[in-house]
């Protein structure tokens, strides 16, 4: 299927581009722990899918890891207490993505030892595939590298789809962050136990976990722990991003495309961030589910760059608090990288379980730029990895001509960033691209309520007659 050699003659995917990686005040910090701060928010969205069901009330008392949302429906999962405390209020609050959202306020017990209630571990091994995709998504365990998709939902595969492979992302493409690569270089007994219960739950026989080559102590830390009875191959990619997105790890590791609008498993392949993967590893060692998660805190803007432990729902300014706060040229506070990361207009907005790193950029970094016309230079057609036109694309999404950027495979755009990356005019194609994909999704729930509207309608008018 592939071997490292064949892989680095490829030279990997094609296009992409070669930011600074900017790793260097963190990746060589060991990872640490973050007090509890005095309230944790706890919005319901955390991940893709239906949110959480909200199980708690104004008052109530709740211990770590208690269940405070519960999933609704296949394609959601719980939401938990990060922290014991007290329920101050179930309001809407700035959510990372820039709206508001319904969130539980937990005031946080100042004199507890924050030692979650005593849980039964489940023994994995004793388990059913069903059984351990119905213990994931009951510890609310989502993908830690940034588009939080339910974890459990990946443990099986789609009908008419056979997976011939695990493949783990250790890439961390995106410049700035090193949560990932320390999981790896501190933890990864934890990510070789989390690979043999995902290997048993997908029945598969052969692991390859993809690591860039600006990681080698992570490499050999993961070479050196790999179960002998476990067929596990580490494999050194080229630095390039986007290499940690699914398609281009694929295309990297295994030579396959995945065909548009297709999933990985088409390709006979799950994709699971290393991050995720020990956190599967964390509910079979403690039974505790995911109320916590390492976040690297970052950025010429911040005065402590920091790997943390954060329990989820901590607001951003309690964070930067904890670094030492920011310095006067701050300008720009980021969660995720500066590739993909998300603008936060207010620091109220909490850690979520898919924050994988808080990016506080300065006055040089984030220095507004002008925009000029597209002078056709093509330069984004060379950048993009999915081969798509950002050029046209740009001037239909100007012209808010939404329906025929779909018709040019609007869908398959991964808004990695690169096409805005390398644009001389400075033009903002992939923030373009990202709205025109909310407004196609609006006009798409939409024409979903009408249809369902009028399907009502017409049988109530059926049982009047």
């Amino acid at each position: 299927m592939f071997d490292a050699l064949s892989t680095l003659l490829r030279g990997g995917f094609s296009h992409g581009v070669h930011p600074p990686d900017h790793k260097g005040a963190t990746a060589a910090l060991p990872i640490r722990r973050m007090p509890f701060p005095e309230e944790v928010v706890l919005p319901l969205s955390q991940h893709t899918g239906a949110p959480s069901r909200l199980l708690v009330s104004k008052g109530d008392r709740v211990e770590r890891g208690d269940k405070i949302g519960e999933a609704q429906g296949y394609v959601s999962v719980p939401v938990h207490a990060s922290a014991s405390g007290t329920v101050a209020d179930v309001q809407l609050w700035p959510h990372p993505n820039g709206s508001w959202s319904e969130a539980v306020r937990i005031a946080v017990d100042p004199h507890s030892a924050q030692i979650p209630r005593p849980r039964l571990v489940p023994r994995w091994d004793d388990l059913t595939p069903d059984q351990v995709r119905t213990a994931v998504q009951d510890a609310g365990v989502v993908g830690l590298g940034g588009a939080a998709f339910p974890t459990h939902v990946k443990l099986k595969a789609p009908e008419g789809t056979k997976i011939e492979l695990l493949l783990v992302n250790g890439a961390e493409c995106e410049p700035y962050l090193t949560s990932d690569h320390r999981v790896m270089v501190e933890h990864p007994e934890r990510v070789h136990f989390g690979i043999r219960i995902m290997m048993q739950c997908l029945e598969v026989d052969r692991c390859v976990i993809g690591v860039e080559m600006n990681k080698p102590d992570a490499v050999e830390r993961l070479n050196a722990t790999i179960p002998s009875d476990l067929d596990v191959t580490v494999l050194p990619l080229r630095v390039k991003y986007p290499q940690g997105a699914e398609k281009m790890l694929i295309k990297a590791a295994m030579g396959r495309e995945v065909p548009s609008g297709k999933l990985p498993a088409h390709a006979g392949t799950v994709v699971q961030n290393v991050g995720s993967i020990a956190a599967i590893a964390e509910i079979f060692e403690t039974g505790y589910p995911l109320i916590e998660r390492i976040v690297t805190v970052t950025g010429p803007g911040i005065r402590k760059p920091s790997n943390l432990v954060i329990p989820v729902g901590t607001k951003a300014r309690d964070v930067l608090e904890f670094c030492g706060g920011l310095t006067d040229d701050a300008r720009e506070v980021l969660f995720g990288g500066p590739m993909m990361g998300a603008p936060q207009p207010d620091l109220d907005a909490p850690v979520l379980k898919g924050t994988s790193g808080i990016v506080v950029l300065t006055d040089a970094e984030a220095k507004p730029r002008v925009t000029y016309p597209c002078i056709s230079c093509g330069h984004c057609l060379d950048a993009c990895p999915v081969f798509l036109n950002p050029t046209q694309l740009g001037k239909l999404a100007q012209a808010g001509r939404y329906q025929e950027m779909m018709d040019m495979h609007l869908a398959d755009c991964m808004v990695c960033g690169s096409c805005s990356y390398v644009c001389p005019s400075n033009i903002p194609l992939s923030q373009m691209f990202a709205l025109a994909k909310g407004a196609v999704r609006r006009e798409q729930q939409r024409v979903r309520e009408a249809q369902e509207a009028e399907r009502k309608a017409s049988e109530k008018a059926g049982a009047a007659a």
